[in-house]
């Protein structure tokens, strides 16, 4: 399921910031992503998202202590839009600590997934992250706003975890291009609901052994319907995808969660584990910047992050200018 119980035990691994950027975001209505545009092979782009980077605020100095058991933490997810045998993935394979979450995505989930890719999700996940866990793997699954067909999203799906040798190669789905509204009589949320138990049901029957995570990409703030206890429609929600000059300028919801009133809101509450919120921002223009990112993440609710240099159309199929490791040893501070 999601990742909450981790936190307690693995407190004696990770390490305290002493000083965080603490300012809140303000307030403002978001813009809902166009859909996305999916080529017939090959990692998606991504839509636009503003001005070149500028710089911002210098990150704040680390003094590393053993987190408290409980205490929130920030952890670095990677959405690596690369084919099996990129060099990104090979950095990715070899970085230390290792990245906390992984998206592969062979052609939008729809590409099979043969034996080459298998066996670099499981080289990914014997990767040890800061916190001294098993790193995971997610396989990729676009659902153009909860429009495409049920039975196309349940076959890609399927491509990552019915596969010919009837074994588990990841540890769930990255649903991106996420409705953010319920919909009438919240059947939008209820069709994300649905996904998930899908996944859910489909990982157990494989191998019970094995705890299921759900990602939802809205790529901005979302309804908080999609948290409601009995509904909720996944364990991680992506409430930031966009540019560092937006993120740090107030160009962004003042919130993660929003109300049918239109009010932003950090979503606190309906996050007890401090894990349900992931901040994606591109156009970071150096490593300073990255650190202020992070930090930026954390001080907003965020439990996953990841900063980039890379810039659009499609900042993920590249590593960082600065590389992985400084990001995912940064993120271990943080806390």
């Amino acid at each position: 399921m999601a990742l909450a119980p981790a936190r307690a035990l693995r407190a004696l691994y990770a390490v305290l910031l002493t000083a965080v950027l603490a300012a809140p975001a303000p307030a403002l209505t978001a813009s809902v992503r166009p859909p996305l545009s999916i080529p017939p092979a090959g990692p998606p782009g991504r839509p636009s998202s503003g001005p070149p980077a500028a710089p911002g605020p210098a990150a704040p100095a680390l003094a590393r202590t053993p987190r408290a058991p409980g205490v929130r933490g920030l952890e670095i997810a990677v959405p690596a839009y690369v084919w099996a045998d990129d060099p990104v993935l090979a950095e990715l394979t070899a970085t230390g600590p290792a990245a906390s979450v992984v998206v592969l995505n062979p052609g939008n989930g729809d590409t099979p997934f043969d034996s080459s890719w298998r066996a670099r999700a499981d080289a990914l996940r014997t990767g040890v992250t800061a916190t001294g866990e098993r790193a995971k793997v997610l396989g990729y699954v676009h659902t153009d706003h909860g429009r495409r067909d049920p039975a196309a999203v349940r076959a890609s799906v399927d491509n990552y975890l019915r596969t010919p040798d009837g074994a588990l190669h990841v540890d769930g789905v990255f649903f991106d291009v996420v409705s953010r509204d319920c919909g009438p009589g919240n059947a939008t949320r209820d069709h994300y609901a649905a996904l998930r138990r899908y996944v859910q049901d489909t990982m157990h029957a494989v191998d019970p052994a094995v705890p299921d995570l759900v990602v939802d990409n809205p790529g901005t703030a979302t309804a908080d319907c999609y948290l409601e206890p009995g509904h909720r429609t996944a364990d991680v929600f992506v409430t930031y995808e966009g540019g560092y000059a937006a993120y740090t300028s107030g160009g962004r919801p003042g919130g993660n969660v929003f109300d049918a009133s239109g009010g932003y809101r950090p979503g606190t509450e309906l996050d007890p584990s401090g894990t349900a919120f992931w901040h994606l921002v591109h156009d970071v223009p150096d490593a300073a910047a990255m650190r202020t990112t992070l930090a930026t993440a954390f001080a907003r609710g965020a439990g996953y992050a990841y900063a980039t240099s890379a810039a659009m159309p499609n900042p993920w199929d590249t590593a960082p200018a600065w590389g992985f490791a400084p990001e995912t040893d940064y993120a271990a501070g943080l806390g």
